[in-house]
């Protein structure tokens, strides 16, 4: 690093605080403003936002190592989500904007009703907002950390100072600014960290050892060029080095995983940050196409420098071993970008690591002050106190994490844990929107049993993950079923006044719609269907057209990027004829 790289680092420092500071004031009103921006996103900004959360620090670090072991295969450990996140574009942006609730949490109460549904809201308040926020940015504190120390050789007990004046900066922005800053910080640190990895992509390309993306495919072997996972026992004739699962194991992938699993951040249904910015967007309209703009660029606009650049680090630093694959992209940056660009890079990976803590930190704190402070504590304090306590619990929240991260080697088997122990509560965040019966205390019995049946797998069988999930999923489905039908239904006034705000329509509703034939709910569910179905092949035909291209296979490329017109046309068309041929009203 020459002087113009920290240059350029501290350029990147002092702009994301003075987004900070110019959005204090207006987000001093309310919590309205401090958390939603006043439920005014643009589309775009809420959608970018979206994108640039979840791009953090380790993104790339794990991509590479995926590619390293399991070639661009590997990546539809990720890639399989895409099921879920159009059934969210199309089925639950628009509900979510239309619930008028500050926190996804808050939806508890507006759904549910009793004491069952008070306990849910005030226990997944401090349960997500506090301690599974904090591990989540322990580990994205962790990653950075990694970064620092393979980019500068800084001494692992040095190396989380740096992390702690990054992560108190991020966090002192996120309390003057609130969510406005956030969603603009987000929107400047996505351009430049996407700046960044598209130039390191070009310049590893560009190196003599690589020779391009002909030199890629001469020096290594050609499964790593492999778009699909092998599918068979992985040592079966004609399967090995790709991605090797089961038919078993792929089909839980594809066809359980994405809506039955919760994991944070992407929830069937929506959630977290992802519902968060929705709720923020200016109507309907802007939610949908926010979740929409966010499907395609997490997909389809994203992974591919990453990919590529993982791919040469096979080339350069073929001697890693299994734990230091995922350095080869730290290595690659730190050996091979000029002066100038290697500040740019640097910068940049603080940017992606900023965007997801700022927005760890004002969501967190989000249902903290709305789900149990204002819900349970204190309920008349005026709106600009609220402000204030909002304020001084987001930097409360930033130094639980860093505790939280000094700790993580011990935690990390229970964070392990959560995700798998998740499995089944999916259906009924996905059902709890289209059918009546469903009531708090199915939520909650959805919440319990896969951490049992988890236990039992773990301790009294060899099943590993995924075919673990056919079983909790099962279990868990029997288990919230069974409770549903033996519980009491939610409250008829709490289930109609739900129905006036959201009128979600269809079927599992019809003994509430017809309490209310005053209320019209939404139909064209037929419709809603058909571009879920366009929108997974919009997806998936642009992330391999995109990838061909790349790789120099123009022509099928250029015949999956037709495809993938095609199916964004039909999907413009059933908008349209649903009403949704204008962005702006």
């Amino acid at each position: 690093m020459h002087s113009i790289d920290w240059t350029i680092v501290i350029a990147y420092f002092l702009f994301s605080a003075a987004i900070g500071v110019y959005f204090t004031k207006r987000a001093g009103k309310n919590i309205q403003e401090f958390f939603l921006s006043g439920r005014n996103l643009p589309w775009w900004l809420a959608g970018t936002s979206m994108v640039a959360t979840t791009f953090a620090a380790d993104t790339p670090l794990a991509v590479t190592e995926l590619v390293a072991k399991n070639g661009i295969a590997g990546n539809w450990l990720w890639w399989n989500f895409v099921f879920g996140g159009m059934l969210t574009v199309f089925f639950f942006a628009r509900l979510w904007r239309r619930a008028g609730i500050l926190t996804d949490v808050e939806f508890v109460e507006l759904r549910y009703s009793g004491r069952p549904a008070a306990f849910l809201r005030g226990f997944r308040s401090l349960y997500l907002g506090i301690f599974m926020n904090c591990v989540i940015m322990g580990w994205v504190n962790l990653a950075m950390a990694a970064i620092l120390e393979g980019m500068f050789g800084i001494p692992r007990d040095q190396v989380m100072l740096y992390v702690a004046a990054a992560l108190i900066l991020t966090a002192g922005y996120s309390a003057l600014s609130g969510m406005w800053g956030v969603a603009v910080t987000d929107a400047f640190q996505f351009v430049l960290a996407m700046t960044g990895t598209i130039v390191l992509a070009f310049v590893v390309l560009a190196l003599p050892e690589v020779g391009g993306i002909a030199g890629l495919k001469q020096q290594l072997p050609e499964w790593t060029m492999r778009f699909l996972p092998a599918i068979g026992e992985e040592g079966a004739p004609g399967v090995g080095g790709a991605l090797a699962i089961t038919v078993g194991s792929f089909l839980a992938y594809v066809g359980v995983q994405w809506w039955a699993s919760w994991y944070p951040g992407a929830e069937p249904g929506g959630g977290g940050y992802i519902a968060q910015r929705m709720m923020s967007a200016k109507n309907e309209k802007h939610s949908l196409f926010a979740t929409l703009w966010f499907t395609i660029a997490h997909y389809c606009v994203r992974p591919w420098p990453w990919i590529i650049v993982g791919l040469a680090s096979l080339v350069l630093y073929p001697d890693l071993g299994p734990e230091e694959k995922r350095l080869g992209y730290v290595y690659a940056m730190r050996d091979h970008l000029p002066v100038g660009l290697k500040g740019m890079l640097v910068a940049s990976f603080f940017a992606a690591y900023m965007s997801t803590i700022a927005t760890q930190l004002n969501w967190g704190t989000s249902y903290v002050i709305n789900d149990f402070y204002r819900r349970f504590i204190d309920r008349d304090t005026d709106e600009r106190n609220l402000v204030r306590i909002s304020r001084w619990t987001t930097l409360v929240v930033m130094a639980l994490s860093l505790v939280i991260t000094a700790l993580l080697d011990t935690i990390s088997g229970a964070w392990a844990f959560i995700i798998e122990a998740g499995a089944g509560l999916g259906l009924v965040l996905i059902l709890r929107w289209f059918w009546w019966r469903v009531n708090a205390w199915s939520e909650i019995s959805a919440m319990l049993a896969p951490m049992f049946v988890y236990g039992f797998l773990k301790l009294f069988t060899s099943v590993e993950f995924p075919d673990t999930l056919y079983y909790i999923v099962g279990v868990t489905t029997m288990v919230w079923l069974i409770v549903t039908y033996l519980t009491a239904p939610t409250d008829e006034e709490t289930l109609k006044t739900f129905y006036r705000q959201v009128h979600p329509g269809g079927i599992g509703w019809k003994p509430i719609a017809v309490l209310l034939p005053d209320v019209q709910g939404d139909t064209g569910y037929g419709s809603l269907v058909r571009a879920w179905i366009s929108g997974i092949v919009l997806i998936y035909s642009a992330l391999f057209g995109v990838g061909n291209l790349i790789l120099g296979d123009v022509a099928i490329g250029a015949a999956y990027l037709v495809v993938a017109l095609v199916a964004a046309l039909f999907i413009s068309r059933v908008l349209s004829r649903l009403g949704f041929e204008h962005l702006v009203q």
